[in-house]
């Protein structure tokens, strides 16, 4: 099951990118503090009910600035036992410590 939610990642990310051209994104540690910190910043911008379970994928496009591209479960805080589910968020950060939530797409 995770493998498979593990290749639907990889193709909606390649057919995100092939959506934007010829732009270079490369992989980046899913342990990062860093990635950690946009990956509950797009959680909770999204919805303040959701809680982070884990990130899956981690990219980084450079450009002025950085666009960050996350697979990442979520689960509803308030309902009790709720499974987590999957998501895509795109984040962009200015370079300078300041986190802009692009989309947040679910993952059937």
């Amino acid at each position: 099951m995770a493998s498979r939610f593990l290749l639907l990642c990889s193709l909606f990310l390649l057919a995100a990118t092939a959506a934007y051209g010829d732009r270079q994104w490369e992989p980046i540690s899913t342990r990062d503090p860093l990635v950690r910190e946009m990956a509950e910043f797009a959680v909770y911008a999204y919805h303040p009910g959701l809680k982070l379970v884990s990130v899956l994928k981690a990219e980084r496009e450079i450009i002025p600035g950085h666009n960050y591209r996350l697979c990442l479960t979520a689960k509803d805080s308030k309902v009790r036992g709720a499974p987590p589910k999957k998501y895509v968020a795109d984040v962009y950060e200015n370079g300078q410590h300041n986190f802009t939530l692009r989309s947040f797409t679910p993952i059937p």
